[in-house]
């Protein structure tokens, strides 16, 4: 299709965003923050009556007392607590199937999702599977969830995806291992617990690549052209905080005002995303999860500096912005110029923490394939810039090796 009608199907895209947004109805969302907010949750629940929680996680938080230091609240109540902890890393809709069917057979009142964006988004869509007989197959793309799902809570254990602040979920097809995004009003938690006590264990790598994912999403959703709500404001606290406090996570696995900080960080920047969407660096990023397993943190953090330069011009006066931001220039410099030292900040920090330029997982002969699908899903994202092919191409045979 001709770059002029892609851009042409493009606005008109977001112009239906847009009415279709005005209509919707208002969120109800609650967030308790810092040290011993598991606990607070775990209260929040109890106070509303539930009997039956179905806690969704994955099986080596629950090996390492995670999720029972989390739960510990409800454990001691006259609740009955099952779980469903088999989600792996880019969760199926067969794992989807097996936890839904353990919320039918408990018959659970409430879904606690317990880890990060994958045990997460796996919670939100057993959550709508447990009171529906329809295939969550058939809810792919936005708003097609029209039933009303169990309630849903959440406690993120990693500071990155933001999944527990969006009304989105991530899931893939085990056989073509393609990833699904589905987006509803009822995935939205209801409330949530950011708790940095939970999160002083997670490794320096995971560390990095999480908090990478939670600054792509703050930068994709301040340089987005669909304005709306609170999106900048929650996207430049987001991105300040991350510059100031990601390397000090990294390092001290241990500080607990970094940890703390960096939940927040996450949380605003899935806040921002929950109103405009994400853009081109998810629409790559999903393509090299689905095919290679890259970590979705990881896969933003390799193809993020090449995308905003790809949307530099588009993009100037923002990243000009978040420059004087994160402190990395003036604003008396020109926009051009501080748009060239915010791109450069976000390569310093990705090598400060440890994430690598290239990966030998990728293969040039994927390449058409990825491209294509990148092509695609960017087109559905209020991007400045649509993705081509050779753009595409390009960047691809710079993050591979």
């Amino acid at each position: 299709m001709p770059m002029f009608l892609r851009k042409k199907l493009h606005a008109l895209l977001l112009v239906i965003m847009s009415v279709v947004v005005r209509f919707a109805p208002a969120l109800r969302h609650i967030a308790f923050a810092g040290s011993g907010s598991s606990r607070q949750l775990c209260e929040h629940i109890l106070h509303t009556g539930a009997k039956k929680v179905l806690v969704v996680t994955d099986k080596p938080l629950r090996d390492l007392g995670v999720v029972d230091k989390a739960i510990a609240t409800l454990l001691a109540a006259d609740v009955d607590v099952a779980y469903y902890d088999g989600v792996l890393p880019d969760p199926t809709f067969d794992q989807v199937s097996a936890g839904a069917a353990i919320a039918r057979a408990q018959g659970s009142e409430v879904v606690l999702a317990i880890g990060g964006g994958s045990s997460m988004d796996a919670a939100k869509i057993i959550a709508a599977a447990a009171t529906s007989a329809a295939s969550p197959t058939e809810w792919v793309g936005m708003g097609k969830i029209k039933h009303t799902p169990l309630k849903l809570y959440a406690i993120p254990t990693t500071s990155g995806t933001g999944s527990e602040a969006t009304m989105g979920a991530v899931i893939s097809d085990v056989v073509t291992h393609e990833k699904s995004i589905i987006m509803g009003e009822g995935l939205l938690p209801t409330a949530v617990a950011l708790d940095p006590d939970l999160i002083t264990g997670l490794p320096p790598q995971i560390t990095a690549a999480t908090g990478m994912d939670a600054l792509t999403h703050g930068i994709e959703a301040y340089i987005g052209v669909w304005d709306r709500g609170t999106r900048l404001e929650d996207a430049r606290l987001a991105i300040k905080l991350i510059f100031e406090h990601l390397p000090t996570a990294c390092h001290d696995g241990g500080n607990l005002d970094a940890r703390n900080a960096m939940t927040m960080a996450a949380y605003y920047a899935g806040l921002a995303i929950n109103q405009v969407n994400v853009g081109n660096v998810h629409a790559i990023a999903h393509q090299l999860g689905g095919k290679y397993g890259i970590p979705h943190g990881l896969a933003n953090a390799l193809v993020l500096p090449h995308i905003l330069e790809f949307s530099r011009e588009e993009s100037q006066q923002r990243l000009a912005e978040l420059a004087v931001l994160i402190g990395a220039g003036s604003e008396g410099e020109a926009p051009q110029a501080l748009s060239h030292k915010f791109i450069q900040a976000v390569k310093d920090l990705r090598a400060e923490v440890g994430i690598p330029e290239q990966m030998d997982v990728i293969k040039r002969a994927d390449f058409d394939a990825i491209c294509e699908l990148a092509i695609k899903e960017g087109s559905g994202y209020p991007v400045p810039r649509l993705l081509d092919r050779d753009s595409v191409m390009l960047i691809l045979d710079r993050i591979s090796s």
